[in-house]
């Protein structure tokens, strides 16, 4: 977009009037070359639960390694097409999810899904602050020895000191913007794989030379069928598009810094199917490496890098752990969050009070989440919330692709008290109607049993329906 139209929106007073989070970036604030769209899959993809699951995959599906490594490719390709779409729009027009979603389901019914984008997201980033907090009370006790004495709230002195320090850390990051995100994340996402391919390069030491025998036995399933291949070949893709699926409904927060178009799609090439087969590739080799050195196939990092007995490896692994753990944290965290929250008030909730508002609550679920939120149950809640998130997603492609031709008009985005997007009230009742009807099935995935057999691509379908729904209802009745 020209700048002519950012600057003469700006001084028209049709955007929101403190200039927060939610305003449209300006040709000068697109900033991001390819590499920081690429990092922002490399934070999201290195954390210890992805490690978990990567490492795992083979063995929880019954499938060879080759299948579950083709599967993890085909995943990260048909993710990279569908934030390519997601993310067109923030690109273009430099608007953040909030402010996209106004357009399908109206300024005031946007609020319902930044709310919940929000929620899920508030939630998880208190508890990522805390698994955080664990890597630095890994480096203290590594440094100094100390145990940390009597435990309050499930916690140690050091745990708590830990976790306080991590929760400081990421006010100090967003207080000083998202130029201060973009250069962590920077910094995170190549330093994480120099030290993953560190430790390859330890057990490869240690196993003898025969890490890479080790890891063909992994590969190789000799009892596999070609059916039973291929089911867990789709089963590994529905997981790991629902593992993703929370940065892409959202991803418009980030294209929106993005240079261009062909930036967005190149830093999204490289950072996708390129991150999953190198990250795949390592967290394969360290399971393999670990099978040969400790004669079991250990697929929790932190467990190898105990079992190897090294203080220096120790050090350096609590330093990864707690950069990819925060990195992943900004990424399909707290940006979601704080715009989801900026999206309820726009004149007064800025970008700081948002960020602030998202760290109380990070305070208190991070800070109570080993003695008492961790066994409440409260993952159903949340689980609940980010799979209503799957029918928003396809509303808002169909909306912006097939209703729209991808032509938005930016003032009225901005414009709460009447515009295009305005409809009845502000709610589109097309896209409310989608919406519920959607949501009927993915909240009963996540608690009806018999859904069980959809193993994790449940994410997709309930996309189509949405999107399927709302073509049809808003075709129906004219709603543009």
């Amino acid at each position: 977009m020209a700048s002519t139209e950012h600057t003469h929106l700006a001084d028209s007073g049709t955007l929101d009037p403190t200039g927060n989070t939610l305003s449209p970036v300006t040709p000068e604030e697109k900033t991001w070359g390819w590499f920081a769209i690429f990092n922002i899959w490399a934070n999201d993809v290195q954390s210890l639960f992805g490690y978990s699951l990567v490492a795992s995959l083979f063995i929880s599906y019954g499938v060879g390694g080759w299948t579950a490594f083709a599967a993890l490719v085909v995943s990260g390709l048909f993710v990279m097409w569908m934030v390519n779409l997601s993310g067109a729009a923030g690109e273009k027009y430099g608007i953040p999810y909030p402010v996209l979603a106004r357009a399908s389901l109206g300024t005031e019914g946007a609020k319902l899904p930044a709310v919940l984008r929000a929620t899920v997201a508030v939630f998880w980033y208190g508890v990522q602050v805390y698994f955080a907090s664990t890597a630095l009370a890994l480096l203290i006790r590594s440094l100094t020895g100390l145990s940390g004495g009597a435990e309050i709230f499930g916690l140690t002195g050091i745990d708590w000191l830990s976790f306080v320090l991590v929760w400081g850390f990421h006010i100090v990051i967003f207080w000083r913007g998202m130029n201060w995100v973009e250069t962590f994340l920077n910094i995170a996402g190549p330093f994480v794989y120099v030290v993953m391919i560190g430790l390859v390069v330890v057990l490869w030491q240690r196993s003898d030379g025969e890490l890479l025998s080790a890891t063909a036995t992994i590969f190789a399933n000799p009892e596999g069928t070609f059916w039973t291949e291929f089911n867990g070949f789709i089963a590994i893709i529905g997981t790991m598009v629902a593992y993703f699926s929370a940065v892409m409904i959202n991803f418009s927060d980030f294209s929106r810094y993005a240079k261009d178009k062909p930036t967005m799609v190149k830093g999204n090439l490289a950072g996708l199917p390129f991150n999953m087969i190198l990250f795949s590739a390592l967290a394969l080799l360290t399971t393999g490496g670990a099978a040969v050195v400790f004669g079991e196939e250990i697929i929790n990092p932190t467990e190898i890098v105990e079992r190897t007995d090294s203080v220096l490896l120790g050090i350096i692994a609590a330093i990864t752990f707690f950069a990819a753990t925060v990195g992943i944290n900004l990424v399909a965290n707290f940006i979601p969050a704080v715009n989801g929250i900026a999206n309820l008030s726009p004149e007064t909730i800025s970008f700081r009070k948002a960020g602030l508002i998202t760290s109380v609550f990070a305070l208190v679920i991070g800070g109570f989440w080993t003695s008492f939120i961790s066994q409440f149950g409260i993952s159903g809640f949340v689980n609940t919330l980010g799979a209503t998130l799957a029918p928003i997603f396809g509303i808002m492609i169909v909306d912006y692709y097939l209703h729209r031709k991808e032509q938005l008009n930016l003032a009225d985005l901005y414009d709460t008290q009447g515009g295009a997007y305005h409809y009845n009230y502000g709610w589109n009742g097309a896209a409310v109607k989608a919406f519920a009807l959607a949501g009927i099935f993915s909240v009963a995935t996540v608690w009806v049993p018999w859904f069980g057999f959809l193993s994790g691509y449940n994410w997709v379908i309930g996309a189509l329906l949405g999107g399927v729904l709302y073509h049809a209802l808003a075709k129906g009745n004219g709603a543009r």
